[in-house]
């Protein structure tokens, strides 16, 4: 009885997933050129006062430039490339970033909308990027 026991919570244990699906990061056109999105058709910006792996958005910025959070590893989709996504810590949750630089959303736009490249909002400027990582023209 033990080893049919064993045996069960042997194999419940294999089949167990290892971590729950992260947040998709791909690239796409945009008037930009390529650039990254999240997995709503979101756009990703960056913040040029943010340091490598640290983000300087919080309290007010953070409300109109929410950090793009994940549950589990980060999923390159189409055209982003894997060893560019990352992850650090804020909080108690994993926000993600790409080739170092931590990620957001701009709170006030739809699926598709880039209204925000470019703009200096917040004491620094917000840039889409490239599957490179690189700020777009």
């Amino acid at each position: 009885m033990r080893t049919l026991l064993l045996t069960v919570v042997a194999l419940l244990v294999i089949a167990a997933p290892a971590s729950a699906a992260g947040t998709r990061i791909t690239v796409s056109s945009s008037e930009f050129g390529p650039m990254v999105w999240g997995p709503k058709r979101q756009a990703i910006y960056v913040f040029q006062r943010d340091a490598f792996k640290r983000s300087r958005c919080t309290g007010e910025c953070a409300k109109a430039w929410p950090p793009v959070y994940t549950s589990g590893k980060p999923v390159a989709g189409k055209g982003a490339r894997k060893s560019l996504l990352g992850t650090i810590r804020r909080g108690s949750r994993l926000q993600v970033t790409y080739r170092g630089r931590p990620l957001y959303y701009y709170a006030h736009e739809g699926a598709g909308e880039v209204r925000c490249h470019d703009v200096n909002l917040h004491g620094g400027l917000w840039w889409v990027i490239g599957a490179d990582g690189k700020r777009r023209p």
